[in-house]
């Protein structure tokens, strides 16, 4: 029997190989199908499972693809309404898979139809659960995300379930079983989760608030909902996606994989309500860029960011890339339900620059002018693009915490007659945030190479400590 764990560490996520005699299942696969299909095909064996622990939020899954491929069956836990055929399992259900046997367990709570999948090896021993977003690894799924699509269940109702789900089908199980959840630290699933991506299920019963000896329905819904932020707009999105269906990665890619010289990308532009991402790297962005277009840089939590920011699956989208990547950014678009990127750049903005068309730049200054700028003038205006808990753990005194996340929100609160220098941790995101504004007409940003952490190594900034947060949002 062989078990692999197949981790992308852009979304956090773990998708799952199991196959004994031959035969084959996969839990939750990415959109991408070809890491699967050639697993199976090197080790000669058939796939005969999709096994799907619950309808995603934050990723759009590949088992109508992979299942088309393969002819492999579709299996949800009790509960589920899919919109296409796939096998609606019962709790505590076997499937055999070669000489092995997969145990279904129904355990509603992040999702009504969340289910577990409990791996029995050929001698009959039970050896791993794979958990989803019932368990991770330090933490649990969070339980408002089912709520967005159906409106009653409420997030104090799905609380109960889980904890109803762990004491009664989590706990009772035997403690050498190896945990394997659905996601690690990074996804926006849970709320406080573990760098590790597996661990045993006894050690998790000893370590994890959620799993705790005693612990009160009443007590387990107050800590879990404690400190729960949005979920990012396009969860809901994907959620209906996987629910319903989806146009096939073939059609996505033959649509994406358009390369469009300068002359046709600006009609494109013109002519649609397309927007122009940007891929590249942020320092070489802010040197030179198409005007309007927004810079989510490819090698930063690209997928997630896109669908933070952009708030419909819908919108079209043109692209800016270094030549070469752009099969790789329509991947990872379609993994989040971006599904119509109708061309990219020819040669990329090179080639642009080349046609003479306009371009534009965005003022960038090292964190060595920040400071001496900060020192003479501290009443300078900063923007700090962090997340609220980042800010709120350390921060230029006098700086007005504007979270990324919430840019749509608190874009009103931004005077856009005024200069401020924009900073993040690292300068990803603040490039995003200064890019989105500059193209909604804000003139007067600066963004401050490196963030807050190369601040903090250039130079002792005065006054920078914890103080009561000013914060829009």
């Amino acid at each position: 029997m062989k078990v692999e764990q197949i981790y992308t560490g852009c979304l956090a996520h773990g998708a799952y190989y199991i196959e004994s005699n031959g035969e084959a299942a996969i839990i939750d696969p990415l959109r991408e199908t070809s890491p699967y299909v050639e697993r199976a095909e090197k080790n000669n064996a058939k796939i005969k499972y999709v096994l799907e622990t619950h309808f995603h939020a934050d990723f759009v899954s590949g088992h109508l693809d992979l299942a088309e491929q393969t002819g492999a069956t579709i299996v949800y836990g009790p509960t589920a309404k899919p919109g296409f055929d796939a096998k609606v399992a019962a709790d505590g259900e076997i499937l055999t898979l070669g000489n092995a046997k997969i145990k279904v367990i129904h355990t509603p709570g992040h999702t009504m139809e969340s289910s577990c999948y409990l791996l029995i090896d050929e001698a009959g021993n039970e050896t791993a659960i794979f958990t989803g977003d019932t368990l991770f690894i330090g933490d649990v799924g969070r339980p408002d995300l089912a709520q967005h699509v159906i409106a009653d269940l409420t997030q104090e109702k799905l609380a109960a379930h889980l904890y109803d789900s762990l004491q009664n089908k989590i706990l009772p199980l035997s403690d050498h079983l190896i945990v394997y959840p659905g996601h690690g630290a990074g996804s926006a699933c849970g709320k406080n989760m573990s760098n590790e991506t597996t661990d045993t299920l006894g050690h998790q019963k000893k370590v994890n608030y959620a799993l705790r000896p005693n612990l009160s329905r009443e007590e387990f819904i107050h800590e879990l909902l404690d400190g729960l932020t949005q979920p990012p707009s396009y969860f809901p999105q994907n959620v209906l996606l996987n629910i319903q269906g989806y146009e096939s990665m073939g059609k996505i890619m033959m649509k994406g994989m358009q390369a469009l010289s300068p002359i046709a990308f600006e009609a494109a532009a013109n002519e649609t309500d397309a927007v122009v991402i940007d891929t590249r790297v942020p320092e070489i962005f802010a040197q030179g860029f198409i005007p309007n277009s927004i810079n989510i840089g490819i090698d930063g939590n690209f997928a997630t960011w896109v669908g933070t920011l952009v708030p419909d699956v819908k919108q079209e989208i043109l692209l800016v890339a270094e030549p070469g990547r752009e099969k790789e950014i329509i991947t990872r678009l379609a993994r989040v339900g971006f599904d119509n990127c109708i061309g990219f750049l020819k040669g990329g903005f090179e080639a642009w620059e080349n046609a003479g068309n306009e371009v534009d730049s965005i003022p960038t200054v090292s964190p060595e002018k920040f400071i001496s700028v900060y020192q003479e003038y501290p009443e300078v205006n900063i923007l700090d693009v962090r997340k609220k808990s980042e800010f709120e753990s350390e921060h230029i005194i006098s700086a007005e915490n504007c979270p990324l996340d919430y840019i749509n929100e608190n874009m009103a609160e931004i005077n856009a007659e005024n200069p401020y220098y924009v900073h993040c941790a690292g300068g990803y995101r603040s490039m995003i945030f200064v890019s989105i504004l500059k193209a909604r007409g804000y003139q007067n940003l600066i963004n401050v190479e490196g963030g807050f952490s190369a601040l903090k190594k250039a130079g002792i900034l005065p006054l920078t400590q914890y103080v009561a947060p000013t914060t829009l949002l």
